[in-house]
């Protein structure tokens, strides 16, 4: 709605990963907003890839469109053409900057992010379109999935904004409900299915289609000379993250494997919106972007749900029925709360690690004025490198830090405490806290 209202609005890609909703929520908010919708998947419908041979111009596609399918009705800016799957046919964004400068028809394009090439689409359509990225359900739209009302998760906020403890009943349901989240994951299909049968039954098995779904499209869209690298790193995220420091080390992927070889293979499934990368610090100050070192990361999958499914049937009992999350070094909490703040909007990831003195952030977000560091903590211990960020000198950037577990609200002069189910608040109360400082 907002790029509706817009009166400088281009046409729209919306990226994302496959079966996340994009198709879904695109076809309800146009039947809701426009008189006639013109929908044409390059997948199912492969004739309709022909309609740009005649070049770009906005007469001739929608000519061509009309004598393939005589019904579709041409209304000025009362019309939306949606083109799904746009992978399939790259000639599709090379007409964008025809149908922007036209600017009688309102476009939205979307597809499967895999083989969706970003600096093709670009080259061809750079100042001439809006982009927007979407994602799984996050945690609130999991709450209204579930029943929940905006003025009951407004209470949450209230509660973190006036930094007032959650009585047990409220921390303890709450608590509950955020496992099953971590459980399911945000992907629409496993979410309703959970909803409709009431228990957990069949979700698994719809959640491990999804992760050969995912592969499936690895060697369908990619590069042949790249398949092999996107299925390794991808095959072994889960591997690393069980391990103490979680870095991802290509050399144990394959014996030899030099780190910028599959550098552009990690680029590739984030830009495909099936992992989230969290890059380390090369410092401890502000800015962050360009202070990284792009060859020091860690992968995370991008549905919490999927890394869960991913592990052995060993772990699905424990996690599942024993809601033992805090196995697996941690990993799960690591990889919920970087899904959790990718989806309330931070563009990219950071940690931090050093060795002399031993130093390591989670993850690194920023205020206004500040670096704030964040701290995940999947059992209750000391949080030494979170007061050594604030306490020593040698990090001015760092005023203050969250640090985010099993625990209720709280604040102790240095750093802040949230259980994990208000991470997906974190950025609005760190904006509006400074906001209300003086």
């Amino acid at each position: 709605m907002d790029w509706k209202t817009n009166p400088n609005r281009k046409p729209l890609i919306v990226r994302g990963a496959r079966q996340v909703g994009k198709t879904e929520s695109i076809r309800a908010f146009s039947k809701a907003n426009y008189e006639s919708v013109i929908e044409i998947n390059f997948v199912l419908q492969k004739r309709f890839r022909s309609i740009f041979d005649n070049g770009y111009d906005v007469d001739t596609i929608i000519k061509n469109i009309s004598l393939l399918n005589p019904s579709c009705k041409f209304v000025p800016h009362k019309t939306l053409l949606f083109f799904d799957e746009m992978q399939k046919c790259p000639d599709c964004a090379t007409s964008l900057k025809a149908f922007c400068q036209d600017g009688r028809y309102d476009v939205i394009c979307s597809g499967s992010m895999m083989g969706l090439y970003h600096e093709e689409i670009e080259s061809s359509a750079v100042g001439y379109k809006d982009d927007y990225e979407m994602h799984s359900m996050d945690f609130e739209e999991f709450l209204w999935a579930k029943g929940y009302t905006p003025q009951q998760i407004d209470d949450l906020y209230q509660h973190m904004a006036a930094l007032q403890p959650f009585s047990q009943l409220e921390l303890s349901t709450l608590t509950d409900v955020f496992r099953e989240y971590m459980s399911l994951g945000g992907m629409p299909e496993v979410v309703k299915m959970f909803i409709d049968q009431g228990h957990f039954g069949g979700t698994l098995k719809l959640q491990r289609q999804l992760l050969k779904d995912y592969k499936e499209d690895i060697t369908k869209y990619a590069r042949e000379s790249d398949k092999a690298k996107l299925l390794g790193v991808y095959s072994h995220i889960s591997t690393f993250l069980a391990k103490e420091n979680k870095k991802f080390q290509i050399t144990k992927i394959s014996k030899g494997a030099r780190n910028r070889e599959y550098i552009g293979a990690v680029e590739w499934l984030k830009e495909a919106g099936v992992v989230n990368v969290c890059y380390c610090l090369g410092s401890v100050e502000l800015p962050l972007r360009g202070n990284y070192q792009a060859s020091v990361y860690k992968v995370y999958y991008h549905d919490t749900g999927l890394l869960i499914a991913s592990l052995d049937e060993e772990a699905q009992e424990d996690i599942r029925a024993n809601k033992n999350f805090g196995t697996y070094k941690g990993a799960i909490y690591e990889n919920v709360v970087g899904e959790m703040l990718r989806k309330s909007g931070y563009e990219q990831l950071y940690f931090y690690k050093q060795e002399n003195p031993a130093l390591e952030m989670d993850f690194f977000v920023r205020d206004a004025n500040s670096l704030v560091p964040v701290e995940v903590k999947a059992k209750d211990g000391p949080t030494a490198s979170l007061n050594n960020l604030i306490n020593w000198t040698a990090f001015p950037d760092v005023k203050y830090g969250v640090k985010f577990g099993y625990k209720n609200i709280g604040w102790n002069g240095k750093f802040y405490t949230f259980p994990y189910f208000l991470a997906f608040l974190l950025r609005r109360f760190l904006k509006e806290r400074i906001a209300a400082m003086p």
